[in-house]
């Protein structure tokens, strides 16, 4: 098995350093899109309720409409459209030999590897807005109860299936 090394830059904050973990492929670019429209479903709501509540005031209160009201959606807008870019420049996986390595994260970074031998069962899951984007998520469940869960969001649907039989594959022969 060969050992795949993690790469932690010395400044954290180092604009190189975006994807520490050099060598590491992508995920998919559309999946900064499925986060946009997940982001919006979360966000939208909050940003009505945020002019409603506003309204609501004003009528006690003497002041500025549209305080509140430009405020949430300011932030509503700037978060759906800024971050969800940032987040998947900040994904990488490598499935090599015996193991699937996956990081992502910038701030808190978390370098995850997982051996084969230690994988119980795989899944490819695919909520709506994934299936509406041709994504799926991949869902490695190891032995062990700290972090037995690692998922790999952003992958194109195809890929996803053939990561799942390459590592079955892999647990086929450990047991054989």
């Amino acid at each position: 098995m060969t050992d795949t090394q993690a790469v932690h830059p010395t400044d954290p904050f180092d604009p190189e350093a975006l994807n520490a973990a050099e060598g590491l492929d992508p995920v998919d670019p559309a999946y900064a899109q499925v986060l946009r429209v997940a982001t919006a479903l979360h966000l939208i709501p909050l940003a009505i309720g945020a002019s409603v509540f506003d309204w609501l005031l004003i009528r006690h209160i003497e002041g500025p409409y549209g305080l509140i009201t430009a405020l949430a959606w300011l932030v509503a807008i700037t978060v759906i459209i800024a971050f969800p870019s940032r987040r998947v420049s900040r994904w990488g996986y490598k499935i090599g030999a015996g193991q699937l390595r996956v990081a992502r994260g910038w701030l808190f970074r978390t370098d995850t590897i997982v051996p084969f031998v230690r994988v119980q069962h795989i899944d490819v899951g695919q909520g709506p807005v994934e299936r509406w984007f041709g994504l799926s998520h991949l869902i490695v469940h190891t032995s062990g109860t700290h972090n037995s869960t690692v998922t790999l969001p952003g992958l194109p649907a195809d890929l996803a299936a053939a990561m799942r039989e390459t590592i079955r594959r892999h647990i086929q022969t450990d047991f054989a």
